[in-house]
C-alpha cells in the first residue's frame, strides 16, 4: 500500500478538470496525500477562483470546454507566480514540447496515477517561478 506521507510544506492546488468523476477522484487522492485542493470545471471558473485565491500549483486538463489549460496558466501567471502541470490525453512529442514552451513543468498523460502526480508536483513546485 502506498504511503500517504504529507508534503514537505502545504501546497495549495487548483485542479481544473471538466470531467466530474475524474475531478472528484483526483481531488480525493491529492487531499489524502496532504494537499489543499480547490477544483474548477472550466477555464472561466478557474480564472475567477485563481484571481481570488493564490495557489502554488495549477493542475489543468489541456482541453477544456471553454478554453485551453495553457492559456489559463499564462493568465494566472499575470497575477502571481505558480507552477503548472498539464494533464492530457494528447501525448505526441509536439504536445509535450508545446506545454513545456507554455511554462508547464510537467505533462502527464491520462489516466494519471497518484505516484506520477506526486512526483510531478514535487518536480513542478521545485522548478516553479518564484515571486
Amino acid at each position: 500500500m502506498p504511503e500517504n506521507k504529507p508534503p514537505s510544506r502545504p501546497k495549495n492546488i487548483l485542479l481544473v478538470e471538466d470531467h466530474p468523476d475524474t475531478r472528484q477522484a483526483v481531488q480525493r487522492l491529492l487531499q489524502a496525500s496532504g494537499y489543499n485542493v480547490t477544483t474548477a470545471q472550466d477555464a472561466k471558473s478557474a480564472l475567477e477562483t485563481g484571481s481570488a485565491v493564490r495557489f502554488d500549483l495549477l493542475i489543468a486538463d489541456i482541453g477544456l470546454p471553454d478554453g485551453d489549460g495553457r492559456k489559463l496558466l499564462a493568465e494566472l501567471r499575470k497575477l502571481y507566480p505558480l507552477a503548472g502541470i498539464a494533464v492530457s490525453a494528447y501525448g505526441m512529442k509536439d504536445d509535450f514540447e508545446r506545454t513545456a514552451r507554455m511554462g508547464f513543468q510537467a505533462h502527464l498523460l491520462k489516466p494519471v496515477t497518484i505516484e506520477a502526480l506526486r512526483a510531478a508536483i514535487e518536480k513542478a513546485t521545485n522548478a516553479a517561478p518564484k515571486a
